[in-house]
């Protein structure tokens, strides 16, 4: 019996990609068609490419650059290297195979270093996909977010450290519960420290919850998206990786987790942190389940977290996750306006550069807000009118006074996904026409439309012309469905492929450009499985809660393997975790909290520390029932038979081919 297959296909963080190095395309990626030149060449002349104000914002306050060394970790495996993208050069012009709007945005995105945002409040910038935000309190340190890694934590405070003289640091804040704004602590301060209330963590409510929570149930299919949204496997060059808007990319180090010790509850809520004075503001449910803002009194200075970027975001992410709501994230922004609107003088978030000077605060609040605000409420004036989500998120416009302002450019997000995503919110997946009620699955489709279409041969010679004319989305649409209905067709996946290039080469959201440009990779070379991330670090696996965890067990559950079966298990955690009852029967795997059957079929007794310790493979169950740590009553074998029920689920499967 070996319990750590409970856990063995877990893929809790989505944002990391394998500490490997990716194999990239030995084929010669394609040029720019005339029609992606002239696609990009009209973006010059609608966007107000000569207002270089960002880039005097992104230089501002710069004290030292990034060190150019290669961060790597114990093994030699590399972690973050500050160089891969040198090829984007501060002046340089856009190449043909990008769009110029994402160029300009990689370009500010690249404007590396540790920066003084105001003398107290310093920035390390372009060491990982976020900020990490170090402000100067009265006997030390507090740092905001420390990155992915504790690898490019390390390096980045040492940087601060090594600028700014040693300084204690007296408290960490999460903004918020992705892994980019938690994951490199370790690189920080120790758990010791924590432990002994020498260093204060800050997290606004439900932070742990939704830390661990967020991506175990799906994690695996939104981890393997999340290789195409990051463009994990493309070379960073500029037929390839380019960044992916809200930063260049993420590390690929040490994730780890410290549990908050003093949690934010309310809006209103003040905490005096190392001698300063801070309002917080709580957003849930904004860009992340669990988020807060804050006003520094003392600074003049508001931290937006990743509710005002310069980038219109995702309220829905393409690697897959829970939609957001663009109205409450719409009034979040206006309530800070409105409690901190008339005083602040700077702001600064934990992505891109900040922002100076009381009217430029108020100015990119406002513009964000009813950027949000548009998205919903536009939508939803159009979805009134009978429209379907294609209809609407195709026909959907901006306000050219939203639409030409940089900040609310879609780099990250785009109001084509964010705008269906608000439909799927309100109303489903279904647009209402019957037809589409119970459409064919992809495979079988594909084949009844190429066989009406006249065959794949017919197919393709239509679609090749369509590609000699630039329409490259219904080249992609078509040829995908004979690439459907013959997966060994070549000529198809590599006209497919054609196409979505041409796609990526002109998608201003970075996201985009990286599926269709991870797409057209895979199409032509097939899936390249590579080493999967570890996501299941010991920091995770012990802030899961029990029930997240029988939860997972639940979706592992094959019900075809597990049959008529019947059975009944007791775990009892101690003062650990408490008592569960985990029951299966019907192919589902029940399982209550504080609770046990008098006639269940096996028990168990164990710590949780002992459950950490299986999972995380450093014992064996076997050796833990014989030094006692594991207790086991009844039928034993309920718990082997219980184990071979769970599937393991496959992270290299396939996107663009069935």
């Amino acid at each position: 019996m070996d319990l750590r297959n409970l856990l063995s296909s877990l893929s809790i963080i989505a944002l990391i990609a394998s500490g490997s190095s990716p194999a990239f395309s030995q084929e010669a990626q394609k040029d720019a068609t005339d029609a992606t030149k002239a696609a990009n060449a009209q973006l010059l002349k609608e966007l107000p490419f000569d207002d270089t104000s960002d880039f005097d914002d992104a230089k501002k306050g710069l004290i030292a650059p990034l060190p150019k060394e290669m961060i790597k970790g114990e093994s030699g495996n590399a972690i973050w290297n500050p160089e891969q993208y040198s090829f984007i050069k501060p002046d340089a012009k856009a190449p043909d195979t990008v769009n110029p709007s994402l160029w300009r945005q990689s370009q500010l995105i690249n404007i590396s270093g540790l920066f003084e945002v105001v003398p107290g409040i310093y920035q390390v910038r372009n060491l990982d996909l976020s900020n990490m935000t170090i402000i100067e309190g009265k006997d030390g340190i507090t740092v905001v977010d420390p990155l992915v890694s504790s690898e490019t934590a390390k390096v980045g405070i040492d940087l601060y450290y090594k600028h700014r003289g040693n300084k204690p640091v007296k408290a960490v804040i999460y903004t918020h519960s992705h892994v980019d704004h938690y994951g490199g602590v370790r690189g920080i301060v120790s758990e010791e420290d924590v432990t002994s209330g020498k260093t204060k963590i800050y997290a606004p409510e439900g932070f742990l919850e939704a830390a661990v929570a967020e991506n175990v149930m799906a994690g695996t299919a939104m981890s393997r998206r999340a290789s195409y949204m990051y463009g994990n496997l493309l070379a960073p060059d500029p037929k390839g990786q380019v960044g992916a808007g809200l930063g260049t990319t993420t590390s690929a180090g040490t994730v780890t987790l410290v549990p908050p010790t003093d949690i934010i509850t309310k809006t209103g809520q003040k905490e005096v942190i190392d001698g300063l004075t801070y309002e917080f503001m709580m957003a849930p449910g904004s860009e992340a389940p669990s988020e807060m803002l804050w006003y520094i009194e003392e600074k003049k200075a508001i931290s937006a977290a990743e509710d005002a970027t310069h980038t219109l975001h995702n309220t829905y992410s393409l690697r897959g996750a829970k939609i957001r709501e663009p109205l409450p994230w719409s009034k979040y922004l206006n309530q800070a306006m409105v409690m901190w609107g008339d005083k602040a003088e700077v702001m600064f978030a934990q992505h891109h550069w900040p922002t100076w000077g009381n009217d430029k605060v108020n100015n990119l609040l406002s513009k964000q807000r009813d950027l949000y605000r548009y998205i919903n409420d536009e939508t939803l004036r159009m979805v009134n009118q009978g429209k379907t989500m294609r209809e609407i998120a195709e026909e959907f416009k901006l306000p050219d006074s939203l639409a030409h302002m940089w900040a609310n450019r879609g780099y990250y997000g785009s109001v084509y996904h964010d705008v269906a995503a608000t439909y799927v919110l309100y109303l489903g997946w279904f647009d209402g026409n019957p037809s589409t009620l119970h459409e064919l699955p992809p495979t079988e489709a594909s084949k009844k439309y190429v066989e009406y279409m006249g065959g794949a041969d017919a197919v393709l010679q239509k679609a090749k012309k369509s590609f000699a004319e630039g329409d490259y989305r219904w080249v992609a649409q078509v040829a995908n469905h004979v690439v459907f209905a013959d997966p060994d067709n070549q000529a198809a996946k590599n006209l497919t492929a054609d196409a979505l290039e041409q796609l990526g080469y002109q998608a201003e959201s970075g996201p985009w450009r990286n599926f269709y440009l991870t797409g057209a990779k895979e199409l032509r070379e097939g899936v390249k499985k590579l080493p999967t991330p570890n996501t299941a670090s010991p920091d995770t696996v012990r802030a899961m809660s029990l029930t997240l965890f029988f939860d997972y067990l639940g979706v592992r559950l094959d019900a075809a393997k597990a049959g008529d079966a019947k059975m009944k298990l007791n775990f009892d955690f101690g003062d650990q975790g408490g008592k569960y009852l985990v029951e299966l029967e019907n192919g589902v795997l029940n399982n209550t909290a504080e609770a046990e059957a008098k006639d269940a079929d096996t028990s168990i007794t164990l710590s949780r520390d002992t459950l950490n310790s299986i999972v995380l493979g450093e014992t064996k169950l076997d050796a833990a029932v014989k030094d006692g740590k594991v207790k086991i009553t009844g039928d034993a074998e309920k718990l082997t038979q219980l184990v071979s029920m769970l599937d393991n689920f496959e992270f290299w499967f396939n996107i663009v081919t069935p």
